[in-house]
């Protein structure tokens, strides 16, 4: 069963983080959302966070592992929110148990195939030695020769943990992703289709949803609202928390 921390009381809103991300990242959104009437469910997805670590690592299999997530937990009827590779799996579940979902929300990240292009972070990742126990100083230094944006190096740090004292280890699994990362740039199939509410947001200055796009995205999701956060990358719910949280209450109030 999938990790995940269950807040507040109403409507089951679920959430799901990006590749390399964990519910941690959600924590302070989850507990607005709590405060406007949902019972919040975040997700660590499988080989992420908390969950458990599998040699099999697919959209599909992280959409059952949601499915059993809801089944286990009684919810019949949830609005979901998924960003980046969170929102594929949000994508697929939708279209694919649309008899759960009345409302999606897909952060930053659209339907169609992406290139890999998470090299560079992969390679810093895999050059940290944690048979030499370096400290959580040691393990920046020597992503920071890969990954040279403070920020994203910072969201990186928090999966560092103590396995015991005096070593540490990443709660992701990095083998797996290692070895299938062509898995999260697959594209949801052509012939699905979500006829309800659908929200996509998108930064500003990020390239994941382009204005091309759109067409394609109606094709999947016919009732599609778009909404754009200004002077925003990627992590736009991290960028700008305020204003995430407000087009996404107003469109779940709706």
């Amino acid at each position: 069963m999938l990790y995940s921390k269950i807040e507040g009381e109403g409507k089951p809103f679920i959430i799901m983080h990006g590749f390399l991300g964990m519910s941690d990242n959600w924590k302070t959104l989850a507990g607005q959302y709590v405060e406007a009437g949902f019972q919040v469910h975040i997700l660590d997805l499988r080989n992420h966070g908390r969950s458990f670590h599998s040699d099999e690592w697919s959209y599909e299999a992280m959409v059952q592992d949601v499915f059993e997530y809801c089944q286990a937990n009684q919810l019949s009827k949830i609005d979901i929110l998924g960003h980046s590779m969170g929102g594929k799996v949000a994508m697929l579940f939708a279209t694919t148990h649309s008899e759960i979902v009345d409302k999606l929300i897909v952060a930053d990240i659209g339907p169609k195939f992406y290139k890999q292009h998470h090299q560079d972070i992969l390679a810093g990742l895999n050059a940290v030695d944690f048979s030499v126990k370096p400290s959580r100083n040691d393990v920046e230094e020597i992503v920071a020769q890969y990954v040279s944006d403070f920020g994203t190096r910072q969201f990186l740090l928090k999966n560092l943990y103590w396995k015991e004292p005096g070593q540490l280890a990443f709660r992701f699994n990095l083998e797996v992703f290692n070895n299938n990362l062509d898995a999260i740039g697959k594209a949801l199939p052509d012939d699905l289709v979500f006829e309800k509410p659908t929200l996509f947001i998108r930064g500003g200055n990020s390239g994941y949803v382009q204005d091309a796009d759109l067409d394609q995205i109606r094709t999947h999701f016919p009732d599609l609202k778009v909404e754009t956060i200004p002077n925003a990358g990627h992590w736009l719910h991290a960028e700008n928390p305020k204003m995430f949280f407000e087009l996404t209450t107003a469109f779940l109030k709706e």
